[in-house]
């Protein structure tokens, strides 16, 4: 579906994100496809499971598993562990698939961090001046300059960050649509807690933990 001339407000964003509980851009997707209509972008949310998901966000996560993904060749290891809130789910066959689709994900698509919270100050500062350097060598004025560099450091996150990235087997969705669509399958929170890659030869491998806190006490 072409979304290219659908005007979509600020007000009709935030009156989906109330009723949803789901992400900005997540809203803002869900109104393009739906061209506007704020109860078709809500029912698009639910069969994406962002909805749902958004509502469980911050359920006790305390279970789940740790899964490995060997590429072939042994060149590429990765472990990866993923949180939900009771055994049960983590033992079925659609946790277990996830989890080793999220694990093949990052052997293949090699992320740095879990989510945009966890960009460290450094990583994002250095990566910033090396954009504001190259759009500045191009002779263009100051404030579109810095355009350029907040639509590169965009791209940056998408680049680097697991939840961001495109699924390498279904582009046409992120890691956290993925997720969001299973949590709204099995009825739990879903959490990335922490992953590990490592490449032979390469002694600069990612180790990968979650900066986000949650809160582990029971009811």
């Amino acid at each position: 579906m072409s979304t290219e001339t659908t005007n979509i407000s600020a007000g009709q964003v935030k009156e989906l994100r109330e009723r949803s509980g789901a992400p900005m851009m997540d809203c803002k997707h869900a109104l393009s496809e739906s061209k506007g209509d704020v109860e078709q972008a809500l029912v698009w949310l639910r069969k994406k499971g962002i909805a749902t998901a958004a509502k469980k966000a911050a359920r006790v996560t305390s279970e789940g598993s740790v899964s490995s993904y060997i590429h072939a060749g042994g060149k590429i290891g990765v472990l990866v562990e993923i949180n939900c809130e009771s055994d049960f789910v983590a033992r079925t066959d659609d946790f277990k698939d996830l989890i080793k689709d999220i694990a093949m994900h990052i052997a293949a698509a090699d992320p740095k961090f879990v989510r945009k919270e966890d960009v460290t100050p450094e990583a994002y500062e250095k990566e910033k001046e090396i954009y504001r350097a190259q759009a500045a060598s191009t002779g263009k004025p100051a404030n579109v300059v810095e355009k350029i560099v907040e639509g590169k450091m965009s791209k940056f996150y998408e680049e680097v960050c697991l939840l961001d990235q495109p699924f390498v087997k279904e582009p046409g969705i992120t890691i956290h649509q993925l997720i969001a669509s299973k949590i709204g399958k099995l009825g739990e929170n879903i959490f990335v807690r922490r992953f590990a890659r490592f490449k032979v030869g390469d002694v600069g491998e990612t180790i990968a933990i979650t900066k986000v806190q949650q809160d582990q006490k029971t009811e």
